[in-house]
């Protein structure tokens, strides 16, 4: 499935809107993940236990947003765009949206 930021997609042209799409997905590291993410804030640097929790979830909310284009009948998705926020200190909301579209090359 074609996904893109742009409103066009240059070689394309659409046919038809079936609307807003989206794909949410709520995470949190386990304990030890946590604990070792506290650690390694006292050092600076790259957390890569809550980059790698955030990289999966996106993957994760991306995949759920195509599924549901697909149940919408749409074979593509434009303007997409993320959102995050967090759930109490523990959890994220990773948030995929666009607009599911069906295309058909020019």
């Amino acid at each position: 499935m074609l996904i893109t930021t742009t409103e066009n997609i240059p070689g394309y042209r659409v046919t038809e809107v079936k609307g807003q799409v989206f794909g949410v997905v709520v995470r949190s590291r386990g304990l030890a993940g946590n604990i070792m993410a506290g650690l390694r804030s006292l050092f600076g640097g790259e957390i890569t236990e809550y980059t790698s929790l955030l990289e999966q979830a996106r993957r994760h909310a991306v995949d759920r947003m195509v599924k549901n284009t697909h149940v919408m009948g749409g074979n593509a998705i434009v303007m997409m765009r993320f959102d995050s926020s967090e759930i109490g200190q523990t959890m994220s909301e990773i948030v995929a949206y666009g607009t599911a579209v069906v295309i058909e090359k020019i």
